[in-house]
Protein backbone atom coordinates (compact mmCIF):
# COMPACT_ATOMS: atom_id res chain seq x y z
CA UNK A 1 0.00 0.00 0.00
CA UNK A 2 2.83 2.42 0.92
CA UNK A 3 4.49 1.72 -2.43
CA UNK A 4 1.25 2.61 -4.26
CA UNK A 5 0.90 5.85 -2.29
CA UNK A 6 4.48 6.89 -3.10
CA UNK A 7 3.89 6.08 -6.77
CA UNK A 8 0.68 8.14 -6.80
CA UNK A 9 2.29 11.15 -5.12
CA UNK A 10 5.29 10.99 -7.44
CA UNK A 11 3.15 11.53 -10.53
CA UNK A 12 0.33 13.59 -9.03
CA UNK A 13 1.93 16.95 -9.66
CA UNK A 14 3.54 16.46 -13.07
CA UNK A 15 1.77 17.76 -16.17
CA UNK A 16 -0.72 15.67 -18.09
CA UNK A 17 1.61 15.65 -21.08
CA UNK A 18 4.65 14.38 -19.17
CA UNK A 19 2.59 11.77 -17.35
CA UNK A 20 1.00 10.56 -20.58
CA UNK A 21 4.34 10.29 -22.37
CA UNK A 22 5.76 8.25 -19.50
CA UNK A 23 2.80 5.86 -19.37
CA UNK A 24 2.70 5.53 -23.15
CA UNK A 25 6.32 4.42 -23.36
CA UNK A 26 5.87 2.10 -20.38
CA UNK A 27 2.85 0.27 -21.80
CA UNK A 28 3.35 0.42 -25.56
CA UNK A 29 7.16 0.49 -25.74
CA UNK A 30 7.47 3.29 -28.27
CA UNK A 31 7.55 7.07 -27.96
CA UNK A 32 4.45 9.24 -27.94
CA UNK A 33 4.65 11.71 -30.82
CA UNK A 34 2.29 14.60 -30.13
CA UNK A 35 3.66 16.91 -32.83
CA UNK A 36 2.87 14.53 -35.69
CA UNK A 37 0.90 11.59 -34.26
CA UNK A 38 0.53 8.64 -36.60
CA UNK A 39 -0.75 5.62 -34.70
CA UNK A 40 -4.26 5.15 -33.36
CA UNK A 41 -3.02 5.28 -29.77
CA UNK A 42 -0.92 8.39 -30.43
CA UNK A 43 -3.96 10.13 -31.86
CA UNK A 44 -6.10 9.10 -28.90
CA UNK A 45 -3.50 10.67 -26.60
CA UNK A 46 -3.49 13.85 -28.70
CA UNK A 47 -7.27 14.03 -28.34
CA UNK A 48 -7.00 13.31 -24.62
CA UNK A 49 -4.68 16.28 -24.14
CA UNK A 50 -6.03 18.83 -26.61
CA UNK A 51 -9.68 18.02 -27.38
CA UNK A 52 -11.46 18.97 -24.16
CA UNK A 53 -14.99 20.33 -23.99
CA UNK A 54 -17.81 20.42 -21.40
CA UNK A 55 -19.71 18.01 -23.66
CA UNK A 56 -16.98 15.40 -23.15
CA UNK A 57 -17.48 15.64 -19.39
CA UNK A 58 -21.26 15.40 -19.68
CA UNK A 59 -21.10 12.36 -21.94
CA UNK A 60 -18.48 10.59 -19.78
CA UNK A 61 -20.88 10.91 -16.84
CA UNK A 62 -22.97 7.73 -16.95
CA UNK A 63 -25.93 9.60 -15.46
CA UNK A 64 -25.84 12.93 -17.32
CA UNK A 65 -25.20 11.22 -20.66
CA UNK A 66 -28.79 9.98 -20.48
CA UNK A 67 -30.01 13.52 -21.24
CA UNK A 68 -27.69 13.67 -24.26
CA UNK A 69 -29.04 10.34 -25.55
CA UNK A 70 -32.63 11.40 -24.96
CA UNK A 71 -32.14 14.58 -26.99
CA UNK A 72 -30.17 12.89 -29.78
CA UNK A 73 -32.03 9.64 -30.44
CA UNK A 74 -34.85 9.43 -27.88
CA UNK A 75 -35.36 7.90 -24.45
CA UNK A 76 -36.55 4.57 -25.90
CA UNK A 77 -32.87 3.67 -26.32
CA UNK A 78 -32.11 4.13 -22.61
CA UNK A 79 -31.79 1.23 -20.18
CA UNK A 80 -34.42 1.67 -17.42
CA UNK A 81 -32.97 3.69 -14.51
CA UNK A 82 -33.91 2.52 -11.01
CA UNK A 83 -31.91 4.67 -8.61
CA UNK A 84 -29.39 7.52 -8.42
CA UNK A 85 -27.71 8.24 -5.10
CA UNK A 86 -24.60 9.61 -3.41
CA UNK A 87 -25.13 7.35 -0.41
CA UNK A 88 -23.72 3.80 -0.77
CA UNK A 89 -25.96 2.61 2.08
CA UNK A 90 -28.97 3.15 -0.18
CA UNK A 91 -27.75 0.21 -2.24
CA UNK A 92 -29.58 -2.33 -0.13
CA UNK A 93 -32.21 -5.03 -0.24
CA UNK A 94 -35.05 -2.64 0.58
CA UNK A 95 -34.24 -0.15 -2.19
CA UNK A 96 -33.65 -2.57 -5.05
CA UNK A 97 -36.36 -4.28 -7.12
CA UNK A 98 -37.05 -8.00 -7.33
CA UNK A 99 -35.27 -8.42 -10.65
CA UNK A 100 -31.59 -8.33 -11.73
CA UNK A 101 -29.83 -4.95 -11.72
CA UNK A 102 -26.41 -3.49 -12.39
CA UNK A 103 -24.85 -1.01 -9.97
CA UNK A 104 -22.09 1.33 -11.13
CA UNK A 105 -20.38 4.61 -10.31
CA UNK A 106 -21.15 7.35 -12.82
CA UNK A 107 -17.61 8.73 -12.84
CA UNK A 108 -15.38 5.72 -13.49
CA UNK A 109 -15.25 2.24 -14.94
CA UNK A 110 -16.59 -0.94 -13.44
CA UNK A 111 -19.99 -2.36 -12.57
CA UNK A 112 -21.55 -4.76 -10.07
CA UNK A 113 -24.22 -7.23 -11.15
CA UNK A 114 -26.90 -8.25 -8.67
CA UNK A 115 -29.04 -11.07 -10.06
CA UNK A 116 -30.80 -11.94 -6.82
CA UNK A 117 -30.79 -9.35 -4.05
CA UNK A 118 -31.76 -11.97 -1.47
CA UNK A 119 -28.45 -13.78 -2.02
CA UNK A 120 -26.26 -10.68 -2.08
CA UNK A 121 -23.89 -9.33 0.58
CA UNK A 122 -24.53 -5.59 0.45
CA UNK A 123 -22.06 -4.56 3.14
CA UNK A 124 -19.07 -5.45 0.96
CA UNK A 125 -20.57 -3.64 -2.02
CA UNK A 126 -21.32 -0.55 0.03
CA UNK A 127 -17.71 -0.41 1.22
CA UNK A 128 -16.42 -0.71 -2.35
CA UNK A 129 -18.76 1.99 -3.59
CA UNK A 130 -17.80 4.28 -0.72
CA UNK A 131 -14.16 4.05 -1.82
CA UNK A 132 -15.12 4.57 -5.47
CA UNK A 133 -16.96 7.80 -4.64
CA UNK A 134 -13.78 9.22 -3.13
CA UNK A 135 -11.65 8.44 -6.17
CA UNK A 136 -11.13 10.74 -9.14
CA UNK A 137 -10.70 8.52 -12.18
CA UNK A 138 -8.91 11.33 -14.02
CA UNK A 139 -5.67 10.68 -12.12
CA UNK A 140 -5.41 7.09 -13.35
CA UNK A 141 -5.12 7.88 -17.06
CA UNK A 142 -5.32 11.71 -17.17
CA UNK A 143 -8.56 11.55 -19.13
CA UNK A 144 -9.72 15.09 -18.45
CA UNK A 145 -13.41 14.42 -19.05
CA UNK A 146 -13.61 12.50 -15.75
CA UNK A 147 -12.01 15.21 -13.63
CA UNK A 148 -15.08 17.33 -12.91
CA UNK A 149 -17.80 14.68 -12.78
CA UNK A 150 -19.78 14.78 -9.54
CA UNK A 151 -19.54 11.20 -8.19
CA UNK A 152 -22.80 9.30 -7.82
CA UNK A 153 -24.04 5.72 -7.90
CA UNK A 154 -26.57 4.63 -10.49
CA UNK A 155 -28.65 1.47 -10.61
CA UNK A 156 -30.07 0.23 -13.90
CA UNK A 157 -32.08 -2.80 -14.88
CA UNK A 158 -29.80 -5.63 -15.98
CA UNK A 159 -30.36 -6.48 -19.63
CA UNK A 160 -30.97 -10.16 -20.31
CA UNK A 161 -30.98 -11.58 -23.85
CA UNK A 162 -33.22 -14.23 -25.41
CA UNK A 163 -31.04 -17.03 -23.98
CA UNK A 164 -31.22 -15.63 -20.45
CA UNK A 165 -27.63 -14.34 -20.58
CA UNK A 166 -26.03 -10.92 -20.38
CA UNK A 167 -26.13 -9.64 -23.99
CA UNK A 168 -23.10 -9.08 -26.15
CA UNK A 169 -21.64 -5.59 -26.06
CA UNK A 170 -21.36 -4.03 -29.55
CA UNK A 171 -18.84 -1.19 -29.54
CA UNK A 172 -18.76 1.07 -32.61
CA UNK A 173 -15.45 2.85 -33.11
CA UNK A 174 -16.47 6.09 -34.81
CA UNK A 175 -13.85 8.30 -36.45
CA UNK A 176 -14.76 11.75 -37.74
CA UNK A 177 -18.44 10.91 -37.40
CA UNK A 178 -18.35 7.56 -39.22
CA UNK A 179 -18.38 4.04 -37.80
CA UNK A 180 -15.20 2.30 -38.95
CA UNK A 181 -14.93 -0.80 -36.77
CA UNK A 182 -17.21 -2.81 -34.53
CA UNK A 183 -15.81 -4.49 -31.45
CA UNK A 184 -17.88 -7.25 -29.89
CA UNK A 185 -17.08 -8.11 -26.28
CA UNK A 186 -18.05 -11.52 -24.95
CA UNK A 187 -17.39 -13.66 -21.86
CA UNK A 188 -16.53 -10.55 -19.87
CA UNK A 189 -17.02 -12.24 -16.50
CA UNK A 190 -14.64 -15.18 -16.94
CA UNK A 191 -12.73 -15.23 -20.25
CA UNK A 192 -12.92 -11.76 -21.77
CA UNK A 193 -12.55 -11.77 -25.55
CA UNK A 194 -12.87 -9.14 -28.27
CA UNK A 195 -13.82 -9.84 -31.86
CA UNK A 196 -13.56 -7.02 -34.38
CA UNK A 197 -15.46 -6.49 -37.63
CA UNK A 198 -15.72 -3.80 -40.25
CA UNK A 199 -19.12 -2.30 -41.05
CA UNK A 200 -19.69 -5.02 -43.68
CA UNK A 201 -19.35 -7.56 -40.87
CA UNK A 202 -16.07 -8.95 -42.15
CA UNK A 203 -13.99 -10.32 -39.28
CA UNK A 204 -10.69 -8.52 -38.73
CA UNK A 205 -7.50 -10.51 -38.28
CA UNK A 206 -6.00 -8.71 -35.28
CA UNK A 207 -6.32 -8.47 -31.50
CA UNK A 208 -6.86 -5.38 -29.38
CA UNK A 209 -6.06 -5.58 -25.67
CA UNK A 210 -7.71 -9.02 -25.33
CA UNK A 211 -7.59 -12.32 -27.26
CA UNK A 212 -9.71 -12.54 -30.40
CA UNK A 213 -12.97 -14.37 -29.80
CA UNK A 214 -15.11 -16.76 -31.77
CA UNK A 215 -17.16 -15.77 -34.82
CA UNK A 216 -20.20 -13.68 -33.92
CA UNK A 217 -23.40 -13.83 -35.90
CA UNK A 218 -24.17 -10.61 -37.75
CA UNK A 219 -26.94 -8.73 -35.93
CA UNK A 220 -30.11 -8.48 -38.00
CA UNK A 221 -30.37 -4.77 -37.15
CA UNK A 222 -26.72 -3.92 -37.81
CA UNK A 223 -27.57 -1.07 -40.19
CA UNK A 224 -29.78 0.55 -37.57
CA UNK A 225 -27.06 0.25 -34.94
CA UNK A 226 -24.55 1.87 -37.31
CA UNK A 227 -27.00 4.70 -37.96
CA UNK A 228 -27.55 5.26 -34.24
CA UNK A 229 -23.83 5.21 -33.48
CA UNK A 230 -23.09 7.77 -36.20
CA UNK A 231 -25.80 10.13 -34.93
CA UNK A 232 -24.18 10.02 -31.50
CA UNK A 233 -20.69 10.41 -32.98
CA UNK A 234 -21.36 13.60 -34.94
CA UNK A 235 -20.23 15.91 -32.14
CA UNK A 236 -16.87 14.21 -31.64
CA UNK A 237 -13.64 13.58 -33.55
CA UNK A 238 -13.45 10.10 -32.07
CA UNK A 239 -15.87 8.22 -29.84
CA UNK A 240 -16.69 4.60 -29.16
CA UNK A 241 -20.44 4.08 -28.98
CA UNK A 242 -21.49 1.03 -26.97
CA UNK A 243 -24.83 -0.55 -27.82
CA UNK A 244 -26.82 -3.67 -26.95
CA UNK A 245 -29.54 -5.35 -28.97
CA UNK A 246 -32.27 -7.66 -27.64
CA UNK A 247 -35.12 -8.90 -29.84
CA UNK A 248 -34.02 -6.27 -32.40
CA UNK A 249 -34.45 -3.49 -29.84
CA UNK A 250 -31.34 -1.32 -29.39
CA UNK A 251 -30.17 -0.07 -26.01
CA UNK A 252 -27.47 2.52 -25.35
CA UNK A 253 -24.57 1.49 -23.13
CA UNK A 254 -22.04 4.33 -22.89
CA UNK A 255 -19.73 6.67 -24.79
CA UNK A 256 -15.98 6.17 -24.48
CA UNK A 257 -13.49 8.71 -25.81
CA UNK A 258 -10.17 6.95 -25.24
CA UNK A 259 -10.49 3.14 -25.30
CA UNK A 260 -8.04 1.51 -22.86
CA UNK A 261 -6.96 5.04 -21.97
CA UNK A 262 -5.06 5.19 -25.26
CA UNK A 263 -2.67 2.52 -23.99
CA UNK A 264 -4.24 -0.57 -25.59
CA UNK A 265 -1.96 -3.08 -27.32
CA UNK A 266 -2.49 -4.42 -30.82
CA UNK A 267 -1.40 -7.75 -32.22
CA UNK A 268 0.17 -7.43 -34.71
CA UNK A 269 1.62 -4.06 -33.61
CA UNK A 270 1.44 -2.45 -37.07
CA UNK A 271 -2.37 -2.38 -36.82
CA UNK A 272 -1.97 0.52 -34.39
CA UNK A 273 -0.57 2.62 -37.26
CA UNK A 274 -2.97 1.25 -39.87
CA UNK A 275 -5.96 2.32 -37.78
CA UNK A 276 -4.28 5.65 -37.15
CA UNK A 277 -4.53 6.41 -40.86
CA UNK A 278 -8.33 6.21 -40.58
CA UNK A 279 -8.59 9.00 -37.99
CA UNK A 280 -8.08 12.63 -39.01
CA UNK A 281 -7.15 15.12 -36.31
CA UNK A 282 -7.87 18.85 -36.44
CA UNK A 283 -5.05 21.36 -36.28
CA UNK A 284 -3.96 22.12 -32.75
CA UNK A 285 -5.14 25.53 -31.56
CA UNK A 286 -2.50 27.79 -30.07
Amino acid sequence: MLKKIKYFLRYLFISDEKYTKYKFKKYLHYDLNLINPKSFNQKLQWLKLYDRTPLHTKCADKFLVRDYIKNKIGEDYLIPLILVTKNPKEINKMKLPNYPVVVKPNHSRGAYIIKNKNDYTFKDLQEKLSKELKNNFYYRTREWQYKNIEPQIIVEKLLIDEQGSIPKDYKFLCMNGKAKLIQVDSNRLNNHQKTLYNTKWEKQNFEFNFPRGEDIERPSNLEEMIKVSEILAKDFIFVRVDLYTINKKIYFGELTFHPAGGFGWFKPKEVDFQLGEMLTLPKKKN
